[in-house]
């Protein structure tokens, strides 16, 4: 089962990259990323008040939302502040680089988590993971190497490609934080408050950056485009993460492995990239795709 969440985790993220490229195309990073992650925290704030004021009617349902020890908060916070520093470079590199670069060069993460996973967690995989795994990562290597040339000749400045490294090992180190967090603490309780800090910070980083024009800059917000865009991007990830710690939780969960199918869903933004936007070089990417779905049906084969 655990599995099958993991892949509906990959879709939903698929789709969560697509709507971040549309929002950002007229929009400023930090206005979408404030925006999306205020309206994440509202949808989240209805099953936390109904889990406060209807407790009886809550528990014996998915949406139910626990309370947490001090110490819980304080480990939801660090989780906070993790997945926002690379979210905050995920969007700066998505709004600068084409799509089929950025996802799956984002798609690298599970390399990174696999290494903390072996170490870390002493997770064992069998043959067809370890197969599955070493199909998707080294496709991605080989995109990499072969678009390298290009990435140079294109007047881009290289502080997005630095961007988007942070957010690929900042990432790695959410999720080996996450398996951590999942067998301790209620996937609902940490995804609800981990959200609202996120909202919270987003806030004052947003007011600290505006701070010389803040009257402008909120009228300026009244006249951000692509609402409805904004509002996809915080329901694919809600979904997206409400499954994937749920898979977590999981006791025979290995997070190499969810982590590895959860990022393939870069194959829909890649999708997207060359149909949509008619990015370049439609052959090989579609070639580097295809590697990389080779290795998530070895992955789902030997996950069963």
């Amino acid at each position: 089962m655990w599995t099958v969440l993991a892949f509906i985790s990959a879709v939903c993220l698929g789709f969560y990259d697509i709507s971040k490229k549309i929002a950002l195309r007229d929009n400023r990073v930090v206005d979408v990323l404030t925006l999306s992650v205020c309206i994440s925290a509202l949808v989240l704030s209805v099953p936390l008040l109904l889990s406060c004021f209807c407790p009886q009617a809550m528990a014996g349902t998915h949406f139910y939302v626990p309370t947490l020890d001090l110490q819980a908060h304080l480990f939801t916070v660090l989780k906070s502040m993790i997945v926002l520093s690379s979210w905050v470079f995920g969007y700066i590199s998505i709004k600068h680089l084409p799509i089929s670069v950025v996802s799956p060069m984002q798609a690298t993460r599970p390399m990174w988590t696999l290494v903390g996973a072996l170490l870390i967690f002493g997770e064992r995989l069998n043959t067809w993971q370890w197969i599955g795994v070493c199909l998707a990562i080294g496709t991605v290597f080989v995109f990499s190497f072969k678009n390298k040339s290009k990435i140079k000749n294109q007047k881009i400045n290289n502080r997005y490609y630095i961007a988007l490294a942070l957010t690929i090992l900042l990432g790695a180190c959410s999720g080996l934080y996450d398996k951590y967090l999942m067998r301790r603490y209620d996937h609902n309780a940490v995804q609800v408050y981990y959200t609202f800090y996120q909202a919270i910070l987003m806030i004052i980083t947003w007011s600290v950056m505006n701070r010389k024009n803040l009257k402008f800059e909120i009228i300026h917000l009244k006249s951000i485009k692509k609402i409805g865009v904004i509002a996809l991007i915080s329901l694919f990830l809600i979904v997206s993460d409400n499954v994937y710690m749920l898979a977590l939780r999981d006791p025979d969960s290995l997070i190499a492995v969810v982590s590895t199918i959860r990022r393939g869903g870069a194959v829909i933004g890649f999708a997207y990239g060359l149909i949509f936007l008619r990015e370049e070089d439609p052959l090989h990417k579609i070639l580097c795709m295809a590697g990389i779905c080779a290795g998530l049906i070895c992955l789902a084969i030997g996950s069963l």
